[in-house]
């Protein structure tokens, strides 16, 4: 097949569309069931890019969620903690593999933003990861491949209308990229930047103690941000995203959006949270809202008379300030990825503030010397890679 047509392209304005190969030969993806969007398209295309390089680095299953052109959450597949499980709502399945756990992370580090994802799997999908999925508001999948169970329990969701993609893996695509944009046309060699042990050679802080560990979660925040739309900035920790911040027209509010998430990231794993008396019919997106509102500022409108007993069977005790801030110091060992330079140390110092110790960033600023400076005052290890990874 060379050419699919669409619905309609971004918005139902748009028409007509349709994705089809220029120089005639068949398309990489096989539509196996519903009706992918424009936007299913450019999601699925730009998350198999980064599943599959980060399981090519990794050597390990790896699972990324996708919103808005943008990844929610991305994995490799490690196995689960219980708190884990707990966290991303799959303490009550028995039966986990190193796809499913990958999946679990990547929509469980930030379900807010991965309510009606578009997923996209390093591997064939398998009947554990489908059951974790299934449950999922989600728009679509793609992966090379799928068991011929999982794949008739993913064609029930949605009424029958789930959009399932399955991508050739031993496609290559052209070496130039071409676009319009006002009836201009754009072109450029692909970006097909390898990120390797080397990329983090030129570590540039008095602390040059760059563990195996820390220099993977490096690479897999860099394989990210290779796919987030820029400004962009990304928190890893044991091989997963914590924390993403997106197109951000500002370094130091791509920071703080990241930071934030991987916040609450770490305050949902904190006892308060864990053991929050939910009524046994609140369901799992209902919950995490209220998660959200519970560790945040606005906790007053989820725990006021008449609101709270919507959720609970008793009423929580407020999560203060000053509790919230010592769980976060517990919080260490996080790695950060930056797709360019820090203009300013304010982005080291919120950093700290969230459990960094290594950074990746391209360096480059007139205030490269400012930046090192608040690095080595918290004992962090910096490495510059002189690449800067915009994706727009």
């Amino acid at each position: 097949m060379n050419e699919l047509q669409l619905k309609y392209g971004m918005n139902p304005n748009q028409k007509p569309a349709r994705i089809y190969m220029a120089d005639g030969s068949d398309l990489p993806l096989t539509v196996l069931n519903g009706r992918p969007g424009y936007i299913n398209l450019l999601d699925a295309l730009n998350g198999w890019q980064l599943v599959s390089q980060m399981k090519a680095i990794s050597g390990l299953p790896s699972a990324t969620s996708f919103k808005h052109v943008s990844p929610a959450g991305a994995a490799i597949g490690r196995p689960l903690t219980d708190v884990l499980k707990k966290i991303y709502w799959v303490d009550d399945q028995k039966t986990f593999t190193p796809l499913s756990c990958a999946y679990a992370r990547a929509r469980g580090a930030d379900r807010m933003s991965s309510f009606g994802d578009f997923i996209a799997l390093s591997d064939s999908c398998d009947v554990a990861t489908a059951r974790l999925i299934r449950r999922e508001v989600s728009d679509g999948i793609i992966a090379p491949g799928y068991e011929p169970k999982a794949l008739e329990m993913l064609k029930r969701k949605k009424q029958g209308g789930y959009c399932i993609l399955q991508i050739d893996p031993a496609y290559k695509p052209a070496p130039l990229e071409i676009k319009q944009v006002f009836g201009v046309t754009f072109e450029q060699g692909r970006n097909e930047l390898v990120i390797d042990d080397k990329f983090f050679a030129n570590i540039v802080t008095k602390n040059k103690d760059l563990p195996d560990e820390a220099r993977l979660d490096l690479a897999l925040s860099m394989i990210i941000l290779k796919y987030t739309q820029s400004n962009s900035v990304c928190y890893v920790k044991d091989g997963q995203a914590i924390g993403i911040g997106a197109g951000q027209q500002s370094r130091i509010h791509c920071t703080r959006l990241a930071g934030q998430k991987a916040d609450n990231w770490w305050l949902r794993q904190s006892p308060q949270v864990l053991n929050l008396p939910f009524r046994d019919d609140i369901k799992r997106p209902d919950r995490d809202n209220a998660i959200d509102l519970y560790i945040g500022d606005e906790y007053e409108d989820l725990l006021a008379d008449g609101t709270w007993q919507n959720f609970f069977t008793e009423k929580p005790p407020v999560f203060t300030r000053e509790e919230k801030k010592a769980w976060i110091a517990k919080n260490t060992d996080v790695a950060l990825g930056s797709d360019a330079f820090f203009p300013f140390g304010d982005n080291i110092e919120r950093a700290f503030k969230s459990g960094v110790r290594y950074v990746a960033e391209p360096g480059g600023s007139v205030r490269d010397d400012n930046v090192i400076e608040a690095a080595d005052n918290h004992n962090m290890v910096m490495s510059f890679t002189g690449l800067r990874l915009f994706h727009h």
